[in-house]
Parts: C-alpha cells; structure tokens; sequence
C-alpha cells in the first residue's frame, strides 16, 4: 500500500524544480552558510523538557475532563476526590524529576569550565612577581604615523651598511570611491 501510495504520487504530482524551491528552509530566512555546522547541545535539553511536559499536558486534559464532570460526580463523588489525588500524584512525580534534573545541573546552558593552568617548576612566585612589576621595560608606547615612518626608517638605515636614503613614502595608488546601488 505504501509503494503503490508513493507511485501514485509520482504520477500525479507536479514536478517543477527552481532554484527557489530546492533551497532549504530557514523560518523565511535566506539561508547563510554551511548547513552542517554542530548543533549546540544545550538545544536537544530545553526539546526533552518540552517534550516532558507536552506530554504531561496529554495526561491532564483527560483528568480535567474527569474532576470536572458534574454527572460522574453526582453518581459518586470518590472519583473527583480520586481523580485530584492521581493528578497530585502525577504533577509530584514529574515536578520532584524536573528537580532532580535542575539541581543535577543538566537545565543551565552548557558553561566552560576555565582551566586554571599549573606548572611543576620550582620557580618561586616572587620571581613573577618582580618580574610583573619592572613597568618600564614593557611600556607600551603611544602609536603615531610620523615616530612609526621615523622608526622604520632608523631601523632600515641600522640594519643596511650602505649610506643611502631610506625610500620615500609612497601614496596610494587609488582613492576609494563609494557608490550607492543603483547610481551607475
């Protein structure tokens, strides 16, 4: 019955492939790079709580429909007193699991653990620290294009032996122009 369903589909149903219908579906979105990116985990945990109390949602419209019939009540009201006791019973176990599974941590969104990294040398951390204090050694010194144009240039002339000029500084080439769409 399923072959025959899916031959009668292939005859009947149109076949039009466009470029618009073979891409994927992203909620209307267009579609950015590549679709076999990971998956971050965290997402299948809050699929399972949904699913856990979708289900649980399955099990309490029919307990409504139970506790609230005036005629099942009127012939014996234990089964309203019963059906309230189930559902308590029901709503306890699946809250006192969603505890479990809160306080167990597995609901907080995955977090790095940092690594706190250790060495086995003997060096002794007062080293370090006098080390981290010599500010004037590794002063970073304040960016300029004319001390950085002044500064290679020196650093060409020390490391060539010849006495020739440093090269001039060129301009570029091109100025960049920005266009807006359509104005061409």
């Amino acid at each position: 019955m399923v072959c025959f369903a899916f031959f009668i589909n292939k005859l009947i149903a149109p076949h039009n492939p466009n470029p618009e219908k073979l891409t994927s579906y992203e909620c209307g979105e267009e579609p950015t790079g590549n679709a076999w990116m990971p998956f971050n985990s965290r997402f299948y945990v809050i699929a399972l709580v949904f699913l856990l109390f979708d289900v649980e949602m399955v099990f309490i419209f029919p307990w409504a429909i139970v506790f609230g019939s005036h005629e099942m009540n009127a012939v014996d009201p234990r089964w309203g007193w019963l059906a309230l006791t189930e559902m308590f019973l029901f709503l306890g176990i699946l809250i006192l699991g969603l505890a479990y599974v809160w306080v167990k941590g597995d609901l907080d969104w995955i977090k790095p653990k940092p690594i706190v990294p250790t060495t086995d040398t003997n060096i002794p951390s007062s080293l370090y620290e006098k080390l981290n204090a010599e500010q004037s050694a590794y002063k970073v010194k304040e960016f300029t294009p004319e001390t950085q144009l002044t500064s290679t240039a020196t650093a060409t002339a020390t490391t060539t032996a010849t006495t020739t000029e440093a090269p001039p500084i060129r301009k570029p080439m091109f100025k960049p122009t920005f266009k807006k769409p359509g104005n061409e």
